[in-house]
């Protein structure tokens, strides 16, 4: 944390240093008296600020100028634990406490055409889609700590955690136009024979169900990963479509779509599911999944321009790992083990876990410094065996996240390397999102539901 006065910012006190600066105030306790954690005011706070102006923004108003008071008068008292001089003038304080809300480089646009909710946000591909096609979020959430923390940095906004919380649920305003979730695929309870509503219970897309059914939004749209189409012999999909259909949604058949006909180099399917509410009188054949391109982009699209540290280099005891589990399954008919993706190929699914590092390796002589930095096995490999960077991912995925030098904002990355590849590998393909988004809006836009 810098020692200048001026440079103490939410992102200090809400991940840095959370502990010491817990403020134990009644403006800062639920009902009950327990302390509201403060990644949630930060969440109730931050929605407000980025919403200043927009009606959807009068929900989280009340609560935010409670906790901001908090913070002000009770943060003087902490300035010694935190090391830090903290100015007493309120004013000076908070435009200290926003200055990395306001620095964010994808705020949303100034004039939105439709409004939207980032549910299982990730780091926002949703939201980075349907911002790009004039949206703005009026709600995000999303639980994990360190995947907040790279949305926060991008949008400025922290996303609340707990969707299965009523608290949490009680800030989604109304009359915003469209629900997406790239929400998890869990067990689906199917002891009942409707496969509806109430067999959805104990899953998180009964949040999403209940959402919808409480605020109806004009459509939704859901990504999950291709293996629900076929999960439990299709009864989970089943329950989910008549789920929707139950609390009053059109649903369009689901497509899965591959990512790599949309502008990325990444062998990625996922199913879409898109829905509308039937009182909109949209049939499901007024909507159609955007037609495939061909295949434009390869690796050397997204490579990083200059040499990579000699840490992404794999070592030679690694590589000869890797090597015999490949040839000891090939021995047996498998087809398991490493891929090396070549410049002008594209690359396999990205996903969480070695297999989806594994599964992406790229030869890449450039680095001549091949000096270890951290520890390993060995030496690093001489014949340039490496493991793609985050920053690649991200690209893979169609994240802004390279400087193009025209002044475009650029995706930041603000968790370590382990972080980041599990965040951009369980993220949507910005792409491919934002092309089926685009058919989405054309479909409202067409019966005059939006006017964009």
């Amino acid at each position: 944390m810098s020692k200048d006065r001026l440079t103490f910012t939410l992102m200090d006190i809400g991940y840095k240093n959370a502990g010491p600066v817990q403020i134990f105030d009644e403006r800062t306790c639920y009902s009950d008296g327990n302390v509201i954690p403060f990644p949630v005011q930060l969440a109730i706070v931050t929605h407000a600020l980025m919403l200043q102006g927009y009606r959807y923004g009068d929900i989280y108003q009340q609560k935010s100028a409670e906790l901001i008071d908090a913070w002000t008068t009770s943060l003087e008292s902490y300035k010694t634990k935190l090391n830090s001089s903290i100015v007493a003038e309120p004013s000076a304080l908070q435009y200290s406490l926003f200055q990395d809300v306001f620095k964010a480089p994808f705020p949303g646009p100034e004039n939105p055409k439709f409004t939207f909710i980032d549910l299982f946000a990730g780091i926002g591909g949703f939201r980075m889609a349907f911002q790009n096609l004039g949206g703005k979020c009026v709600f995000s959430s999303e639980w994990d700590a360190q995947a907040q923390k790279t949305y926060f940095a991008n949008y400025g906004e922290v996303p609340f955690g707990d969707i299965t919380s009523e608290y949490t649920k009680s800030f989604i305003p109304d009359n915003f136009d469209i629900l997406c979730a790239g929400f998890p695929c869990q067990a689906f309870s199917l002891a009942g024979k409707r496969l509806g509503f109430e067999e959805t219970r104990g899953t998180l897309f009964f949040d999403v169900a209940e959402i919808l059914r409480r605020k109806q939004p004009k459509a939704f749209f859901l990504e999950n990963v291709k293996g629900l189409a076929i999960h439990d012999k299709g009864k989970t999909l089943k329950t989910i479509l008549n789920t929707l259909d139950e609390i009053g949604y059109t649903v369009v058949p689901p497509q899965i779509v591959n990512a790599m006909y949309f502008g990325v180099p990444q062998h990625r399917e996922r199913i879409y599911i898109v829905g509308f509410r039937k009182d909109l009188g949209i049939k499901p054949d007024d909507f159609s999944y955007p037609e495939q391109q061909e295949v434009s982009k390869h690796f050397i699209d997204v490579r990083e321009k200059d040499p990579v540290p000699s840490k992404y280099y794999l070592s030679t005891t690694y590589v000869d790992t890797l090597i015999r589990h490949k040839a000891r399954h090939e021995s047996k008919g498998n087809g398991f083990g490493y891929a090396i993706v070549g410049d002008n190929e594209v690359a396999n699914a990205i996903v969480v876990g070695g297999m989806g590092r594994e599964r992406n390796i790229v030869i890449d002589t450039r680095q001549t410094d091949l000096t270890p930095t951290t520890r390993i096995k060995g030496e690093y490999n001489k014949d340039g065996w490496r493991r793609m960077t985050p920053r690649e991912w991200g690209a893979l995925q169609g994240y802004p996240v390279y400087d193009t030098g025209d002044g475009s904002p650029v995706f930041q990355i603000p968790v370590a390397d382990a972080s980041a590849y599990k965040q951009f590998g369980n993220s949507v393909a910005v792409p491919a999102i934002q092309a089926t988004a685009q058919q989405l809006l054309t479909v409202l836009a067409d019966k005059n539901i939006l006017e964009l």
